[in-house]
């Protein structure tokens, strides 16, 4: 007599889709997204106002204006791999504020998505001295929550009846590449964007170096692809869409590699090394009087010496977004005035309720 299956149609899918997966090996596109995944989600962060949001809608190919984004804003585009075939799925998630909003990370990164995740940083090369604190905060936050995320997906598998998914953290750099052992890869597939690259080919030729060079060692030690990018471009767009429509949809990326400080650079992850990229870019001081915990700590302190960091808790990042113009609603404003004028009347008429009160019990 057959035996009777209990499992729900969901049960059914996912044994369907891990079935596929065992078969396909470990074989897998190099972000780590298995072959033929139909299914991912990028996410944006990065600089404010550094243009995430143009983009995100040239990788759409869509032709509008872009706004700036409130919070978390959320869109999606389908990719046809052929004629009757399944549309593949991309989700985008988009942060904005900078680093100021940085808690609202844990929600596009969760245990369902995290193993078909890819991260985009973008980083304004017109503001050097914001680069680093923007950067190492963003991360700090998002490999914090992958962490949580990938912690919690492996909690859920571990119940009975559970099959684990199979590791597919990027395989970044070849088993015989030298640095394998000296980085701290990303847990998801990573990729850098220097965006205004228009403004920054203006700048001295030394400081150009200085920025190339930190961020060639950035995007090499977390494992990470790094393209320079400007939206005045068309041919910077063409090759940052080209990265991240691959991290999107897993389609060719390209195999253009330049690290020539005087031109934008592009650099797949994995095609650099330590050795490459040189020491850090010291010029007027000594670097062994700088104390350092570790490679990564040493760079940081040689960058904030060319280019101090700015405050992390400048005014601009921190402004009531209430008051922002650009968010102005006549009729909600006035209401907002007008409520906020009379918990102004309140707090008077409470202070001197309770000066009165004082009064009456210093005469008691």
């Amino acid at each position: 007599m057959p035996k009777i299956s209990h499992d729900t149609l969901w049960d059914l899918a996912a044994s369907e889709v891990h079935s596929r997966e065992s078969g396909a090996g470990e074989e897998g596109d190099d972000a780590g997204n298995p072959v033929g995944f139909g299914e991912r989600t990028v996410f944006f962060i990065g600089s404010k106002a550094g243009g995430k949001t143009t983009i995100l809608l040239r990788c759409l190919d869509r032709d509008e204006p872009p706004k700036p984004t409130l919070a978390l804003e959320y869109t999606f585009g389908r990719r046809a791999r052929g004629h009757n075939t399944p549309k593949d799925i991309a989700h985008f998630w988009e942060l904005g504020g900078g680093t100021s909003l940085s808690d609202l990370i844990q929600i596009p990164i969760t245990a369902q998505n995290v193993r078909a995740l890819s991260v985009v940083l973008l980083t304004d090369l017109s503001k050097p001295n914001v680069l680093w604190g923007t950067t190492e905060r963003l991360l700090q936050a998002a490999r914090a929550q992958v962490d949580r995320a990938c912690s919690d997906q492996s909690a859920g598998e571990s119940r009975p009846g559970k099959q684990p998914t199979p590791n597919r953290t990027p395989r970044t750099l070849a088993k015989d590449h030298p640095d394998r052992e000296l980085i701290n890869p990303f847990p998801v597939s990573l990729l850098i964007i220097g965006s205004k690259y228009d403004i920054f080919q203006d700048f001295d030729s030394e400081k150009r170096k200085a920025i190339c060079k930190t961020l060639r060692f950035l995007a090499h030690y977390h494992g990470a692809s790094l393209i320079f990018s400007s939206s005045k471009s068309e041919g910077l767009m063409s090759k940052t869409r080209g990265f991240v429509t691959h991290l999107a949809f897993g389609t060719e990326r390209g195999k253009t590699v330049s690290t020539d400080p005087n031109k934008p650079l592009i650099i797949p992850a994995g095609m650099d090394s330590l050795s490459q990229i040189g020491t850090p870019p010291a010029t007027d001081f000594d670097i062994g009087t700088l104390h350092a915990r570790n490679p990564l700590d040493l760079w940081k302190k040689v960058f904030e010496k060319i280019f101090p960091s700015e405050s992390a808790s400048d005014p601009k990042d921190l402004k009531d977004p209430a008051k922002d113009p650009q968010y102005s609603e006549a009729q909600v404003d006035s209401m907002r005035t007008q409520k906020d004028q009379e918990l102004e009347q309140y707090k008077r008429n409470a202070s001197k309720s309770w000066k009165g009160m004082e009064l009456e019990f210093q005469k008691s």
